[in-house]
Formats: structure tokens, C-alpha cells, sequence
């Protein structure tokens, strides 16, 4: 998908403090949702200058009419080497901003180039690691993080980053914030407009929402599906969201004879009525933290099997843990089979997966959590 056009080649006018954020890319994904749900909330309480590293702005289209924001050409490129961190650094004295917020290992050059002096108040976020980290932490990294962050603010949504940027990190445990990711619950509830994605056919849906990359490991799921199609179940498999990956995955569907069963639906900008359109939410990845899409299907009332990776058993109550699995195909097949042979089992986890979203995930406590730490 080609990179969304900026807003602005400027900063927005106005009084408001402005915040610069670095994303490494803006399109659809869990930190892009999240900070745009924030901006929404808050309106004119800040203005906002976004730079996204690989040029792409797809979740500007979640940003609501009330929002003041530009999106803004990063000031370096591939080919910068050694002056990447001067131009930053005169990137950030020309824009000035109240504060920067950077997302993630692919925006740390950015956080280190703050470190020269005059340094601008530094909020760092952390959602998790790319496939070149999902078996371990690169030591060079974790060196990196530990000499850049360590003067800044550093906020968490999940219990392993927490636990890695105490102990593995070393950071200063007062710089440190956890704050579990929230949604808006009466958008993605139960009852609602359906989408029409499902192929035709009988039996279950089976959905996922991912971005297809490498850890999120969409293959995974695919050889599942052709696993359980193998036995006889009558299931359809949506796969919603786009990615580098995209052509390779339709190949692999079509190989393993479950291409007339799998609707590849790519980039749905709302996904609340897709999620209704499922009867069994199923994450495959190789690595996740506190995955939003996990969240929102428990929001829809859908039952969740999935790779027993990240929180995800943190976020699920004792009931759906026996449908989580070890990163292989066989044992996601077995914790996908009962959900799709019994309605009754997937109407009573949904609604419980509901309930804790209810109790847990309401996205307004988040909001006021990343308000203190922006404020100061």
C-alpha cells in the first residue's frame, strides 16, 4: 500500500504544547491505534507532528477532524550514516516540541540523538520485538536501550516488557510505567453491524487481524486450518490486515488446499463489524506482548485460541487458558478443535472473555495514564 500523502509539510498552528512522534512506520498497527485513540480523546489538549520513518501514514485515517496534527518527512535517509544524528538533532531544535515520544527499537536513534544537549522531555514507548528479536533479546540492543533510556520516561503495556526493562534493560525502576492497553469497549461490542468476509461455505469462521510479517507467523495459522480441514471440520478461515507477506501467504493457502475456505479480506480501517463477522478469534504469532487484536476480539465476545506468547494468558481469564498453545501447528489445532465443534463452549468463553474485557481493558484508564506522563 502505497505511503498516505501528509497532511502538512508544517506543524499545525496554534498554542497548544506540541508533541513530535516518531513512529519506525504509521501505518495500521497496536501503537499507531493506540496514539490515535489518545489524540481522539483528548482533541485540541495537544498538537501533533508525526514522523514516520518508512514514509507510511495509513493510520492518519483514524485521526478525527478535531485533532491538530502534520505529518512530517523525516530529515534523514538510508544513506545519511554518521550525520543521521545531526540531522536530527537540528530536525528537533528547529521544531522545538514540548515533548518527543518515540515507538519502539526502529525510532531509538531518535531518543539518542535527544541525549545531546539542550534535551527535550522524552517519553519512550515499548510494544515489543520485530522477528529479528522473537528468540531473544540482541545484546547490542539491549546495551542501547540501557545507556539511552536510562534519563528517560518509559512507558509499557505489557508485563514482559516490564520485566525486561528492569531486569534485562537495568532501568531505573522510577522511569518505568506499566500500563496495560485499553480499547473502546461500546465500539467493538457483540452486538453491531456485521461485514460480509467469510468465503461461502458452512461451519465456523475462524478470524485473525495481523499485520502479515514475519513474527506474527500467518503460516502458522494456515497450516492449522489445513490441518483441521484434513480431519473433516467444516470451518472458513478470514484473514484481515496487509503486509509484505501477503502474496507468499495466499500461495501457501492455495498449496495447502484450503485456498476455496481462506478469504485473505487485507486492510479493513474499522474493524469492529469484521470481529462480528467471527465465531473463533486465532492468533498464531511468534511473538506478541499485550496484542490489541487479542483485546478486541475478547471485547466482541469471541472465544481466543492462540501461541501461548506475550500476556495473552495474563489477558485471558482461567477459563480460555486451556486454548492456548505452544508454537506449533499441531497443538494450535488442538485448542482450535472443540471451539469449532461446539457452539455452546464458544457462546460461554466469549462471554467471558466480554466480561473481563469489561472489567479490565476499558481504554479510559489508559488514556489518563499516558495524560500525566505527557504533562509531566
Amino acid at each position: 500500500m502505497p505511503a498516505a500523502p501528509a497532511r502538512g509539510p508544517a506543524p499545525p498552528p496554534g498554542t497548544a504544547p506540541l508533541l513530535l512522534h516518531v513512529f519506525p512506520t504509521f501505518a495500521i498497527g497496536g501503537a499507531q491505534v493506540r496514539f490515535a485513540a489518545l489524540a481522539n480523546r483528548f482533541g485540541g489538549r495537544w498538537r501533533h507532528a508525526i514522523v514516520a520513518l518508512d514514509g507510511r501514514a495509513d493510520c492518519a485515517e483514524r485521526l478525527e477532524p478535531g485533532v491538530a496534527f502534520a505529518v512530517l518527512p523525516s530529515p534523514v535517509g538510508p544513506g545519511d550514516g554518521p550525520l543521521r544524528f545531526r540531522r536530527i538533532r537540528g530536525f528537533l531544535h528547529r521544531l522545538a516540541p514540548a515533548v518527543i515520544i518515540t515507538s519502539n527499537w526502529g525510532a531509538i536513534e531518535w531518543a539518542a540523538a535527544n541525549l545531546i544537549p539542550p534535551r527535550i522531555r522524552h517519553l519512550h514507548t515499548e510494544d515489543g520485538f520485530g522477528p529479528d528479536e522473537a528468540g531473544g533479546q540482541k545484546p547490542r540492543r539491549v546495551l542501547f536501550r540501557r545507556l539511552v533510556l536510562r534519563r528517560s520516561t518509559v512507558a509499557l503495556p505489557s508485563l514482559t516488557l516490564l520485566k525486561a526493562a528492569r531486569e534485562t534493560w537495568r532501568l531505573p525502576g522510577e522511569r518505568l510505567h506499566y500500563i496495560p492497553n485499553g480499547l473502546d469497549l461500546a465500539r467493538f461490542h457483540p452486538e453491531g453491524p456485521r461485514a460480509t468476509l467469510a468465503p461461502p461455505g458452512d461451519g465456523p469462521v475462524i478470524g485473525t487481524v495481523a499485520r502479515l510479517r514475519a513474527e506474527k507467523n500467518l503460516a502458522r495459522l494456515l497450516r492449522t486450518a489445513a490441518l483441521l480441514h484434513r480431519d473433516g471440520l467444516a470451518f472458513r478461515l478470514v484473514v484481515i490486515g496487509d503486509g509484505p507477506e501477503e502474496e507468499a501467504l495466499k500461495a501457501l493457502a492455495a498449496a495447502l488446499g484450503i485456498g476455496g475456505i481462506t478469504r485473505f479480506a487485507g486492510h479493513v480501517p474499522d474493524p469492529a463489524a469484521a470481529y462480528r463477522a467471527m465465531d473463533v478469534f486465532a492468533l498464531s504469532s511468534d511473538t506478541e506482548q499485550m496484542p490489541f487484536s487479542v483485546m478486541e476480539a475478547m471485547a466482541t465476545g469471541l472465544p481466543v485460541a492462540s501461541t501461548d506468547v506475550g500476556d495473552v494468558a495474563a489477558m485471558l481469564g482461567a477459563e480460555s487458558r486451556p486454548f492456548l498453545a505452544p508454537k506449533d501447528d499441531r497443538a494450535l489445532a488442538a485448542a482450535l478443535r472443540p471451539l469449532l465443534a461446539e457452539a455452546p463452549l464458544r457462546h460461554r468463553l466469549g462471554a467471558a472473555n466480554r466480561a473481563r474485557a469489561e472489567a479490565a481493558y476499558d481504554q479510559e484508564a489508559m488514556f489518563q495514564a499516558y495524560a500525566r506522563l505527557i504533562d509531566g
